[in-house]
């Protein structure tokens, strides 16, 4: 039997502690104009290609009501310029986990300490 599930990444979510200071943080970082707060713990972000979802994940804290970060990056923002894109996140007081890598891609951390890439298309 083929598999009914599709070779397809509709969408991403990514753990955040406090729904409307991610929301603020991502949209400046991405240049997101658009996206609607649900449910008073998802922000769904109007993106190109796959989706985003930042979630505070009220059902899956550990039972000291935290969420863990996602310590390896597994999601990956694209980029014309990884140059410009660099001194975009150090100008914003980002904080930056690798260099410029194979003149190709670096790591940072959000504010809730999830680790991210941005890479040159």
């Amino acid at each position: 039997m083929k598999s009914p599930i599709k070779n397809k990444i509709n969408l991403v979510f990514i753990p955040v502690r406090d729904i409307e200071k991610a929301k603020d943080w991502y949209s400046k970082m991405l240049g997101i104009e658009d996206g609607e707060v649900m449910f008073e713990h998802l922000f769904v972000a109007k993106m190109d290609g796959a989706g985003m979802i930042l979630d505070t994940m009220p059902m899956w804290r550990d039972e000291n009501g935290e969420i863990a970060a996602l310590n390896v990056p597994v999601i990956q923002f694209g980029t014309d310029d990884i140059h410009a894109s660099y001194q975009f996140m150090k100008d914003n007081d980002v904080e930056l986990v690798t260099e410029i890598e194979h003149d190709h891609f670096f790591v940072f951390k959000d504010p809730d300490g999830n680790k991210l890439m941005v890479c040159q298309d």
